[in-house]
């Protein structure tokens, strides 16, 4: 479809009042959408995509996603998060739950921990910082993936002092 055709395309919509029109063909895919007949508000043209099983969605506006209901599982869990202690990066760097790739990892979900145990290492500066623990209880979540970047401040475990 060349410049014409969509120019004409467009004047074909405004003109006959409905407010989108879509049209794809085998290269490409085009969507005019269009307000109380006023000019276009949207005009795209894709390439078809290389695998015949992956279809791109073009869309000026993207309605938002609506968020799940709450399940009723949830509701008990946050009141005994309540209880529960965070213990957050004292620093920004690296998040590693073991000393070296081939090591194991120092804490695991369900363990019983004291206070000065090593939890994990965090990467600042090429400097390897042991973040230890200061209470004892269980390990119930660990917060942050292995290898991934922290910020300051930011949740890494929840312990039960219990």
């Amino acid at each position: 479809m060349n410049l014409k055709e969509i120019e004409s395309l467009i004047k074909f919509v405004q003109q006959s009042g409905v407010s989108e029109v879509s049209l794809e063909q085998k290269d490409f895919k085009i969507t005019i959408k269009t307000t109380h007949g006023a000019a276009p508000v949207t005009i795209a043209a894709v390439p078809s995509p290389v695998s015949p099983f992956i279809q791109p969605q073009v869309s000026a506006v993207a309605p938002p996603a609506a968020a799940p209901p709450p399940a009723a599982s949830e509701k008990p869990a946050a009141k005994d998060e309540s209880r529960l202690v965070t213990i957050k990066s004292p620093m920004i760097g690296t998040f590693y739950r073991s000393s070296g790739p081939d090591k194991p990892v120092f804490v695991n979900v369900g363990d019983e921990i004291k206070s000065g145990k090593v939890l994990c290492i965090i990467e600042a500066m090429k400097l390897f910082n042991e973040i230890e623990s200061e209470v004892s209880g269980k390990i119930v979540k660990v917060l942050v993936d292995n290898a991934s970047p922290v910020e300051y401040d930011q949740p890494l475990f929840l312990v039960d002092p219990s």
